[in-house]
């Protein structure tokens, strides 16, 4: 049961931690570099902005992707294996889903320029990109454990 208590917390802060930083953005905040600006900028879509076309459809789509998610997640055990990690990529996935249903769409703010342009992302597409990252470790360790048995 400790797991799920790590589950439920780690989804609270990264959430709560990921819209204090969008109001940040909403209520004027703003940052200009050489290099890196931080900017406010609502995305339509999902990541480099595709499927914006499917409009109002979208945050359906993902809320219903996410619940997949969760259900593979219970099903395969990996909440009970790594409550924090699975707890940071669902507090990010919705709070980005969140955004959809009470924003204009996904509130991104950090736009790097430097040697070429990227997309602008923000903190919870970072916390999914390492959550992601952390799970494929974690697997690969796995393997390599039972490998060398």
């Amino acid at each position: 049961m400790r797991y799920l208590i790590k589950f439920i917390l780690s989804i609270t802060i990264i959430f709560v931690l990921d819209q204090i930083i969008k109001l940040i953005f909403i209520n004027g905040f703003r940052f200009d570099g050489s290099w890196l600006s931080l900017i406010l900028v609502y995305n339509k879509g999902v990541a480099f902005s595709m499927f914006a076309f499917l409009e109002e459809y979208l945050k359906y789509l993902q809320l219903f992707i996410l619940v997949i998610v969760l259900y593979f997640f219970h099903k395969e055990n990996l909440i009970t294996k790594h409550p924090v990690i699975s707890g940071i990529l669902f507090g990010s996935g919705l709070s980005n889903v969140f955004d959809r249903f009470i924003r204009e769409g996904v509130v991104d703010y950090v736009y790097y320029h430097g040697l070429f342009n990227f997309a602008v992302f923000n903190f919870a597409d970072v916390m999914i990109d390492f959550s992601v990252a952390m799970l494929f470790w974690f697997y690969w360790r796995e393997n390599e454990k039972n490998s060398n048995k």
